[in-house]
C-alpha cells in the first residue's frame, strides 16, 4: 500500500503540472481526489490492513492528500493568471492610436428660438401649457368667436377629420386659451407653444405644419398698451435692443382691436428681396384685446376683466434670430445647413 500511495503521488503531481487548462485540471481532480478516485480506492484497503500498520499508513495517505490538494490548488492558480494574461493580450488596447470622434447632436434652430422666448416669458410670470393637436372645432373656433361661416373654417384652409367638420387639426394654440380661462383662476398670465396645422402652399415663409407660440393675459385694467410694450420687449430680448417693428391695423374675430406685428426684414434691411416678397417687413405675429364676448363665453365679466393675446410662428422667430432667408430649410433636415447651429 505504501508503494500505491507513492506511485499515486508521483502520477498525480505530474499530471497536474501538465494539465493545460481548467477543464483538464478538474478532470484530474476526479480522477485522484473523487469518491471513486484512484487515492479513494486505495484508502478503502486500509480494512486489511493489522491494527499496527493502520496508523502509519493513514498519516501516510493524509500527507499524500494533502500534497495533492496543495499541488492542485497551485496549478488551479497559475492557469488561472495564464488565462487573464492571454485574455489580456487579446483584448490589448493600443492607447497611442487616436479614438474614434463621436458626433454630438444638438438643439435644432427653432428649438433654440422656442426656449429663449420661454425664458422670457417665464421671467415675467408667465405659465407655459401644452395641449392636444387633434382638437374640436368648438374650442377652435366657437369660443374664440369664429361662427360658422368664417373663411377660416372652410375645407380649404384646415384639416378635418369628420364631414361635420368637428374634429380637426388645430390651425392655433389658441384653443389652450379657452381651456386656461376654464380652468385657471383669475389673473392668468399664459403661453401655449405647439405644432398647428393650415393647408398653405410651401414658400419661403409658409408650410402646412408649423409652430406657434401664443400668449394671453386676463387681469383688471389690461390695456393695448401692455400689449405692446410686453411684445417690444420680447422682440428686443429676441433680436437685440433696437430692433424695429410696426403695428398694423387688422381683424381678427376674438380680438378687437386687434393688430399685426411685422419686424424689418434681416435679409434686406428693409430695403425689399424675396424673403420678405419685397415688403422689407416679415409678419411675426397677430395681436389685439380679447374680444369682450370671447370672455363671456368663458364666464369672466368683460366690465371687470380685460385682456389680451397674441399668436406668433415659431419657424419665422426663429428666421429672423438666425438670418435664415427660407423657411423651407428649418424642416429639409440638410446636414450642412443645421451644422451651422
Amino acid at each position: 500500500m505504501k508503494e500505491q500511495l507513492a506511485n499515486i503521488r508521483a502520477a498525480a503531481l505530474a499530471a497536474f503540472e501538465g494539465a493545460q487548462d481548467s477543464a483538464a485540471l478538474d478532470a484530474l481532480r476526479v480522477q485522484y481526489l473523487g469518491k471513486k478516485g484512484e487515492l479513494t480506492g486505495v484508502l478503502k484497503q486500509m480494512g486489511s490492513l493489522s491494527p499496527e500498520e493502520r496508523p502509519a499508513m493513514g498519516a501516510l495517505a493524509n500527507d499524500v492528500r494533502a500534497a495533492l490538494e496543495q499541488a492542485l490548488e497551485a496549478r488551479s492558480k497559475a492557469l488561472e493568471e495564464q488565462a487573464l494574461e492571454a485574455r489580456l493580450e487579446a483584448e490589448a488596447v493600443d492607447v497611442t492610436i487616436p479614438g474614434k470622434p463621436v458626433r454630438l447632436g444638438h438643439r435644432h434652430p427653432m428649438y433654440i428660438a422656442l426656449d429663449e422666448i420661454k425664458e422670457v416669458f417665464i421671467g415675467m410670470g408667465f405659465t407655459v401649457l401644452d395641449g392636444p393637436e387633434i382638437e374640436l372645432a368648438q374650442l377652435n373656433f366657437d369660443r374664440l368667436n369664429a361662427d360658422e361661416g368664417h373663411p377660416s373654417r372652410d375645407w380649404s384652409d384646415t384639416f378635418y377629420f369628420d364631414e361635420d367638420s368637428r374634429v380637426m387639426l388645430r390651425s392655433q394654440t389658441s384653443p389652450m386659451q379657452v381651456r386656461a380661462m376654464d380652468t385657471m383662476e383669475l389673473p392668468i398670465r399664459i403661453i401655449a407653444p405647439g405644432r398647428v396645422y393650415r393647408k398653405d402652399e410651401v414658400d419661403a415663409t409658409h408650410s402646412p405644419m408649423f409652430h406657434q407660440v401664443e400668449g394671453m393675459v386676463i387681469d383688471k385694467g389690461v390695456t393695448m398698451a401692455d400689449l405692446k410694450g410686453t411684445l417690444n420687449t420680447v422682440v428686443e430680448s429676441l433680436y437685440g435692443k433696437g430692433t424695429k417693428t410696426r403695428f398694423r391695423p387688422h381683424h381678427f374675430p376674438f380680438t378687437e382691436p386687434s393688430c399685426e406685428m411685422d419686424v424689418q426684414c434681416h435679409k434686406c434691411g428693409g430695403v425689399g428681396c424675396p424673403t420678405c416678397k419685397g415688403e422689407g417687413w416679415i409678419e411675426l405675429l397677430g395681436a389685439g384685446m380679447i374680444h369682450p364676448r370671447v370672455l363671456e363665453m368663458a364666464g369672466i365679466d368683460p366690465e371687470v376683466y380685460s385682456g389680451w393675446a397674441f399668436g406668433i410662428g415659431l419657424e419665422r422667430t426663429a428666421m429672423r434670430r438666425f438670418k435664415i432667408a427660407d423657411l423651407r430649410l428649418i424642416f429639409e433636415n440638410d446636414v450642412r445647413f443645421l451644422e451651422q447651429f
